[in-house]
């Protein structure tokens, strides 16, 4: 069997490891219980998080076993990487239930049962800890100058950083220790934007275990344009088909920009590397077949076969003219809420068509708004029953972003 190792440098995963050699070696012929945290700060993981979620498949599939880490504990505290000032503290009740959350979706993707994999949830230990006894025990490993230098911190400073944020990286690196002790873990594995975090824990077990464990960390998922990959003008795209209907997924993978495509197939989905060098070959409008492709492979595996099917089709019809389908995305409004008439902005605002009204006016400048069919040119635009066809209007963005509004 091809080596795990290769196969994620092959598909575009890898970052940066520890002893590249070394770990490469134990991931050849040993069966290495790994790990990776989820910090539970929504109550959907997004398309982002599905590429870490393929790491672990990928693992799997090579006989390792995964651990997939909620991170109850250590929500309650927020990561301070990427962050310009403190992120807004949640409440026990709203973690906990975004945990189970998490877990429900992790669990479609991967094998927990008979040891094969694991769930944990760091609320189950780093909420029992003594302060006294972890920061003798934990904390004097770690140096105050040392971690000021790493960027999670670093670039915190001018803002303001709190103790409170500053106890993260001790808690994380906490989480690598206890679960070496309780798994023999012997790697975690994130994006490359908690390379520092995972250092911490990765040296923390090599200095209290004496034994030598591995760090390895992915690309984060970028679009062309430098975007995080997932987000749009109107907010992130959920795997929970409640927020993120199947059809807008394949519409939002369908429309990604031609230099992403081969990017995405590699990291997103299962096909093999063979077949889709078959797709990097292609060029001009051929490209949109990949597009294609791609948008169904990601939506079949996240939400199955039939989903996947049914979006293709409404795909479809909508680019052949007919709007029928019953796969486009639908919202259903009381009719009360068009009595006194709504402003058409608004409506897309509450749609999540747009982000902001600015952004709706300059689409309607550009002439990217349609209702049933018209090109609306006012941005002062109201709707009211009088513009309901049989119960129904169906606003389109720009070519191809099309939504139902019901009225019952």
């Amino acid at each position: 069997m091809e080596n795990v190792f290769d196969i994620l440098t092959e598909r575009g995963f890898l970052d940066q490891c520890t002893y590249e050699d070394e770990l490469r070696e134990i991931l050849g012929k040993e069966k290495v219980p790994f790990y990776i945290g989820f910090d539970a700060t929504a109550d959907s993981l997004t398309l982002g998080h599905f590429l870490q979620i393929r790491v672990m498949q990928h693992m799997q599939r090579a006989g390792h076993i995964p651990i997939a880490l909620l991170g109850g504990g250590t929500t309650t505290i927020g990561d301070p990487s990427g962050k310009s000032d403190m992120r807004t503290l949640m409440d026990r009740k709203t973690i906990d239930y975004n945990a189970k959350r998490f877990q429900e979706q992790i669990s479609k993707f991967l094998d927990f049962s008979d040891g094969n994999g694991y769930i944990e949830n760091n609320a189950d230990w780093l909420t029992k800890l003594n302060f006294l006894d972890f920061v003798r025990e934990i904390g004097i490993h770690f140096s105050v100058n040392r971690m000021l230098n790493f960027d999670c911190y670093k670039n915190r400073m001018e803002q303001g950083l709190t103790f409170f944020e500053f106890s993260y990286m001790l808690m994380q690196s906490y989480d690598f220790l206890y679960l070496y002790r309780k798994y023999g873990c012997k790697l975690e594995v994130g994006g490359s934007d908690q390379w520092s975090n995972i250092l911490g824990g990765y040296e923390l077990v090599r200095k209290l275990e004496n034994d030598k464990v591995y760090a390895m960390t992915f690309k984060l998922l970028t679009t062309a344009n430098g975007i995080k990959m997932g987000k749009t003008m109107a907010g992130a795209i959920w795997l929970d088909e409640k927020k993120t209907s199947p059809y807008e997924m394949f519409q939002y993978l369908r429309n990604c920009d031609d230099r992403d495509v081969i990017k995405f197939m590699k990291l997103l989905t299962m096909l093999p590397l063979e077949e889709i060098s078959k797709y990097e070959k292609l060029e001009g409008s051929e490209i949109n077949k990949a597009k294609e492709v791609l948008a169904y492979e990601i939506v079949k595996d996240i939400h199955g076969e039939e989903a996947a099917k049914s979006a293709l089709d409404a795909s479809h019809s909508l680019f052949g003219g007919n709007q029928e389908s019953n796969d486009i995305p639908a919202t259903e409004m009381n009719k009360d809420d068009f009595k006194e008439p709504m402003g058409l902005l608004n409506l897309m605002t509450e749609l999540s068509l747009i982000g902001s009204n600015s952004e709706g006016r300059r689409l309607i400048k550009q002439g990217g708004v349609s209702v049933n069919d018209e090109k609306v040119t006012n941005p002062s635009m109201v709707i009211s029953l009088d513009d309901f066809v049989d119960g129904e209007i169906m606003i389109r963005k720009g070519k191809k972003v099309y939504h139902k509004v019901i009225i019952k």
